[in-house]
């Protein structure tokens, strides 16, 4: 029983130590995300992001299957991940102006293939 206990307790102390390694990311960091339809039509974004933050961000509507996501051009002042069916883009840790970066999304929006480009614009808050 007492070794148990001392395990759930290194267990518990280990997910307290892993949790403040986490980065900073910015739950609202997309105010208003304009919904793409796979139909080869272009959707704009505006994020706003802190500087040193990071933004996560899902692409996939419920509506929606997401095969692929791939970045057309990547942003000149931070750095872009594509996660799974998502993103992640981390802000400079000293802002120098707006970014950029325009990635396609190619999936089935409910039984039609097709794809979508989505462009994002970055401004730092």
């Amino acid at each position: 029983m007492r070794a148990s206990l001392v395990s759930l307790l290194r267990v518990a102390v280990a997910a307290y130590a892993m949790s403040a390694l986490t980065a900073h990311a910015s739950p609202l960091c997309i105010k208003e995300r304009t919904p793409f339809a796979l139909s080869q039509d272009t959707v704009k974004w505006t994020m706003s992001i802190a500087p040193g933050a990071d933004c996560i961000q899902g692409l996939r509507w419920s509506y929606m299957q997401i095969f692929n996501v791939s970045v057309v051009s990547g942003p000149s002042r931070g750095q872009l991940a594509v996660v799974g069916s998502g993103f992640r883009y981390s802000a400079e840790s000293e802002a120098r102006g707006a970014d950029k970066f325009t990635l396609l999304i190619s999936g089935k929006n409910r039984h039609d293939p097709g794809t979508s480009t989505l462009e994002v614009e970055v401004n730092p808050q």
